[in-house]
């Protein structure tokens, strides 16, 4: 690897999973995946009551200690921390921070709702090169589903408490989703996209079920066109079965065979609220934004935290 190009390890701690990407960053600010790595922490369980639970926090760490004797055989020039949706909203954030800190030696940084959609738009970019023009990103977590989108010159971005796992232990109903997600999903509408990018677990493993695969291809899944259509017959499928008996479709990572009907209700009713007829699915998301960014800071003139 030569010496324009710079390795980075970033790590994400969701909702649902913990991940760590490697990747070489190179001078004009792309991206190239070296390795990575998922581990389903579930740090967002009980996430609707507001703390994160002792189980679930020490699940994490010992993921992040897991990841830290990986990153150390790399001899990356820099490592990125972040924390989304659970961490965020968690009131005892500062003991996991705390935790982590004792642990691993590691400082978190959380982002915000708006940060997490602006990254994750990023992330998209540098996947689909230039291609971001008049499109929309969704990202569809564990705790939280965010969107970036343009408005008369600028980037608008915003973030809303709806994600798979909130929903999936929350019970909530379509109506009730859709009525949490369009303070910011309006918006998104108003501005008529020509195509809505997107990312995020729930999205991936829908491509990977509608393409039925029987081993994870990323390079299949991304750019994958995921029609309503399929997504309406998945989601049907998926609601049919019981969660041992979805671990066994192809496509679908076993860990979240729990929480993928509400994911895909998700993804449903946005797609229906739109008027999409398919979803363009990235692999690159905030991890390659974090990535990207942590050498060569993005530009951030005119960009909009809608929410």
């Amino acid at each position: 690897m030569s010496g324009d190009i710079k390795k980075i390890a970033v790590i994400d701690v969701g909702s649902n999973s913990t991940r760590l990407l490697i990747a070489g960053v190179h001078r004009d600010g792309s991206v190239e995946p070296l390795h990575t790595d998922l581990i389903t922490t579930r740090l967002g369980e009980g996430i609707n009551e507001g703390l994160l639970l002792p189980g679930a926090m020490e699940r994490t760490v010992q993921a992040m200690a897991c990841f830290k004797t990986v990153i150390s055989n790399w001899n990356v020039h820099k490592l990125v921390v972040t924390a989304t949706s659970a961490v965020r909203d968690a009131a005892n954030r500062q003991e996991f921070i705390d935790l982590v800190r004792f642990e691993t030696g590691y400082k978190i940084m959380v982002l915000s709702g708006p940060e997490e959609a602006f990254f994750s738009y990023y992330g998209v970019g540098k996947g689909l090169g230039e291609g971001l023009q008049g499109l929309a990103v969704v990202d569809v977590g564990g705790g939280s589903t965010e969107f970036t989108w343009t408005e008369r010159n600028s980037l608008v971005c915003g973030s809303t408490r709806v994600g798979a796992v909130r929903m999936t232990e929350g019970g909530h109903t379509d109506g009730k989703i859709i009525e949490l997600l369009m303070p910011v999903l309006a918006g998104v509408k108003k501005s008529c996209p020509a195509a809505v990018v997107g990312v995020g677990g729930t999205i991936t493993n829908l491509a990977a079920m509608d393409l039925k695969l029987t081993k994870y291809d990323p390079d299949r899944v991304h750019g994958h066109r995921l029609y309503i259509e399929g997504v309406h017959d998945l989601l049907e499928a998926l609601t049919a079965l019981g969660t041992e008996e979805r671990k066994k479709l192809p496509g679908l990572q076993p860990a979240r065979a729990d929480i993928i009907v509400a994911g895909s209700r998700i993804i449903l009713l946005i797609m229906k609220e739109l008027g999409l007829p398919y979803l363009i699915v990235s692999e690159t998301d905030l991890l390659y934004g974090l990535a990207s960014d942590s050498i060569y800071n993005v530009e951030r003139k005119n960009v909009i935290h809608y929410q």
